[in-house]
C-alpha cells in the first residue's frame, strides 16, 4: 500500500485495487472508505507513519457497498470505536443482508470487472448511521452527503465546501482521464450523478480509483461530464 499526500489535512491510501482517504480534523480522524478485507493493518501503520494515532479514527464513511471500499471497516471500527456511516440504500448490502447488485457491463468492462472480483470478499459490516442526500457528516467543517446513484443505488459523494474538496467514490474515476466510473447498475443515472458532482465546482476531487484532481478541477470535471454525457447520447 502507498500513502500519498493530497492536502495538509488529507492523505490517500492506494491499494492494489482501489484507494481510501484519511481526513484530519483537530479533534480526530475520518476515513473515507476502508479498502478491502486485508487493509486494516496497512491503514493503521500508515496513520502511525503520519505521526497520528489510529485510535483517533472517529468515523468511517463508506461511499458505496462494494468489497474494495468497505472490506476493513468492521475490523477498524471494532478496534478503535469508530462510527460506520453509509447511505441507507447500500446499508443492507454492507451489513450482508442483501446481495451486491450486479452491474450492467459494457464489453470493455468485462475483463476489468473480473479483475476487481479478485479482491477478497468483505465481511458483513455494521452500519451505525444511515444517511441520505444533504445529511451532515460531522467532520471537515461541514462535510455533507451528495447522493450519487447509478454506480449503486446508494452511492454517495462527500462534499467539504469550506475546503473545496469532493470525494466521488466510484461515481467518477481518474484513471488516465477523468471519466464516468465503471461497473454501473444504471448508466443514465450514473451520468446524471456525474453532472451533479461536476456542478459543485470543487477545487480538489478525490476518486475511488485514480489520482486526485488538484489542478483546474472544476473545469476538468465539467468538461469530462459533458463529454461522457455526449457519448451516451451518441452511442446509447
Amino acid at each position: 500500500m502507498d500513502l500519498l499526500p493530497v492536502l495538509p489535512r488529507l492523505h490517500m491510501f492506494r491499494f492494489a485495487i482501489g484507494q481510501a482517504y484519511v481526513w484530519r480534523d483537530d479533534d480526530g480522524l475520518t476515513l473515507i472508505d476502508a479498502g478491502d478485507a486485508n487493509a486494516a493493518a496497512p491503514i493503521e501503520d500508515a496513520v502511525r507513519g503520519l505521526g497520528l494515532d489510529p485510535g483517533a479514527i472517529r468515523r468511517i464513511v463508506i461511499t458505496h457497498g462494494h468489497r474494495d471500499h468497505y472490506g476493513s471497516a468492521e475490523e477498524l471500527a471494532a478496534r478503535h470505536g469508530a462510527e460506520v456511516v453509509a447511505h441507507r440504500l447500500d446499508a443492507p448490502v454492507i451489513r450482508g443482508e442483501a446481495p451486491t447488485p450486479e452491474p450492467v457491463l459494457l464489453d470493455w468492462e468485462v475483463p476489468l470487472y473480473e479483475h476487481a472480483l479478485t479482491a477478497p470478499q468483505a465481511p458483513a459490516t455494521r452500519v451505525d448511521r444511515e444517511v441520505g442526500d444533504g445529511d451532515a457528516l460531522g467532520f471537515g467543517h461541514g462535510a455533507f452527503v451528495v447522493h450519487s446513484p447509478g454506480h449503486t443505488d446508494g452511492s454517495m459523494a462527500i462534499h467539504l465546501p469550506r475546503h473545496g474538496v469532493l470525494f466521488t467514490g466510484d461515481s467518477v474515476a481518474g484513471v488516465g482521464q477523468v471519466m464516468l466510473g465503471v461497473f454501473n447498475t444504471d448508466r443514465e443515472r450514473a451520468l446524471a450523478s456525474f453532472r451533479r458532482l461536476a456542478a459543485l465546482g470543487a477545487d480538489t476531487v478525490c476518486f475511488g480509483h485514480g489520482d486526485p484532481l488538484t489542478k483546474d478541477a472544476a473545469a476538468v470535471m465539467k468538461a469530462s461530464a459533458d463529454r461522457d454525457s455526449g457519448l451516451q447520447i451518441e452511442h446509447g
